[in-house]
């Protein structure tokens, strides 16, 4: 089936219109033409409900959205890659607007253009949204609650991540004011008893009365102690100084095929140790393609890139980690990749900096979870000690925590960085610049990237027309994240 079918429901029941009006004369199922007939205006009247007529329509609008060109409608679902169909799943989810929408990490997938227009489509969502996600600037759009799980208890926050943050720190913070009142008030009550309570009549009779009070207090529940949530760090090693230039592209074009289509024609550009670069643009412009160029995976069709001689490189992509052997554990990979390190005591603490810490480091790879598994290679690529960073989409399977101090390692980084990541906040935390993808060429935007996406959402506003499709009126609008906490 083509893709552009396979996310319209309706197909299924004209399949079954079809089904019915050669078999429904002469089969004992149907006891008359009439029958038949009446099915056949209970499927009509379903397909109406429906709005039917428009249903190739809207299936094309939302694949559109999601980064499906016409010509990709037209393909059969069996010839996209995994990352594809879950786009063509969250396409279907979102064509059928069901009452209750779950998604867990829709945005991993999806380009930054993707995410743009995901965030829009689910701003005017009617009905039950929960979604897991690891992007903070996408739950801040689309999230009207928060529920929070920590230490296996789930707490409801009104309002969007950012207002979350907020409010969990108030709480915190007057929750961290009661348990050093309390504590200062129980240490003056044992204090009193343990020195009165054998005295005076009165004197006695009042520390009788604090212990009273102290076992009251102590029955009604005390409060817990604020316990920190557990710090994640990333760290890269010094590299070292190298002169420029540490990258020359001079009139590079390049095409996958002798007979395909161009993806970038005649670049010139050049990257130092001081370069800190998002490459942005719609999805197949070629972010991933000249990362590998730039690392050497590729070879130019035309034209040359200079490196230095002295350049080291390290490339994180989104399956590095599945490259993995899962048979040994964090510790071994890194000892039999290091040989260097002799002392296995030293090289725990080099992975315990990437959050991997007791039997994570001991147990064997496949053990772990796959954000522990991208740790293990952040681990890895770290002490390579590179010059230059080519990150392509570095966050999935990254908590929030993790991400944030991912963000702070590469701020702190001495060498270069060039990104590609469909997360709005690692970019604006750590570029400087923001390249666009686009027509076969980069080009410097003059902006950072959260105009960079207003850019986007007015792109967005021009090009869609508003779906003629109504919801069911009275329908629940609520839109609610869980939201894990790093302790778990």
């Amino acid at each position: 089936m083509i893709l552009i079918m396979a996310v319209i429901p309706e197909v299924k029941i004209e399949r079954s219109i079809h089904h019915i009006i050669p078999c429904a004369v002469g089969n004992p199922i149907f006891k008359s033409v009439a029958e038949a007939q009446e099915q056949l205006m209970d499927i009509y009247e379903r397909l109406d409900d429906m709005n039917a007529d428009t249903a190739e329509a809207r299936a094309a609008n939302i694949l559109h959205g999601l980064g499906f060109t016409r010509e990709m409608q037209l393909k059969k679902c069996k010839d996209f890659s995994g990352g594809w169909r879950m786009r063509i799943a969250l396409a279907r989810a979102l064509y059928v607007k069901p009452h209750l929408l779950l998604l867990d990490e829709p945005t991993n997938h999806l380009d930054l253009d993707a995410c743009v227009w995901l965030e829009e489509e689910l701003k005017t969502y009617k009905r039950i949204l929960v979604v897991i996600s690891h992007s903070q600037d996408f739950l801040n759009g689309v999230c009207t609650n928060i529920v929070h799980l920590d230490k296996k208890r789930l707490k409801y926050y009104t309002g969007n991540y950012d207002a979350f943050i907020k409010t969990r720190l108030e709480l915190l913070e007057n929750q961290m004011k009661q348990y050093n009142w309390e504590q200062d008030q129980i240490a003056h009550m044992k204090n009193y008893i343990a020195r009165f309570g054998h005295g005076s009549a009165k004197l006695a009779r009042q520390a009788q009365s604090k212990e009273k009070t102290l076992a009251k207090m102590v029955a009604q529940g005390l409060t817990e102690k604020v316990s920190s949530d557990k710090c994640v760090s990333f760290f890269f090693p010094s590299c070292g100084t190298i002169p420029p230039p540490v990258i020359m592209v001079q009139n590079v074009s390049f095409r996958y095929k002798d007979d395909g289509p161009l993806i970038y024609k005649n670049l010139e550009f050049g990257i130092d140790l001081d370069t800190r670069l998002a490459l942005v643009g719609p999805n197949g412009a070629g972010k991933s393609t000249l990362l590998k160029l730039l690392y050497g995976d590729l070879i130019p069709t035309e034209g040359m890139i200079r490196k230095n001689s002295h350049l080291r490189i390290a490339r994180y992509h989104q399956h590095l980690h599945e490259l993995l052997d899962l048979d040994v554990s964090p510790l071994e990979y890194m000892m039999k990749s290091f040989p260097d390190i002799k002392e296995k005591e030293e090289m725990r603490k080099i992975i315990g900096r990437y959050g991997l810490t007791g039997r994570q480091q001991v147990c064997p790879i496949r053990q772990l979870s796959d954000g522990q598994r991208c740790r293990v290679v952040f681990a890895y690529l770290a002490w390579q000690a590179p010059h230059l960073l080519l990150l392509d989409e570095p966050t999935n399977h990254l908590d929030m925590e993790t991400i944030d101090a991912l963000a702070e390692a590469i701020s702190e980084f001495e060498g270069g960085m060039v990104l590609v990541s469909h997360d709005f906040r690692l970019i604006n935390q750590v570029a400087e610049e923001i390249w666009v993808c686009e027509n076969e060429t980069v080009t410097k935007w003059q902006g950072d990237i959260l105009t960079y996406k207003s850019h986007l959402k007015d792109k967005i506003t021009k090009a869609e027309a508003k779906s003629d499709g109504q919801d069911d009126v009275g329908a629940a609008a609520s839109s609610i994240a869980i939201v894990k906490s790093s302790q778990l």
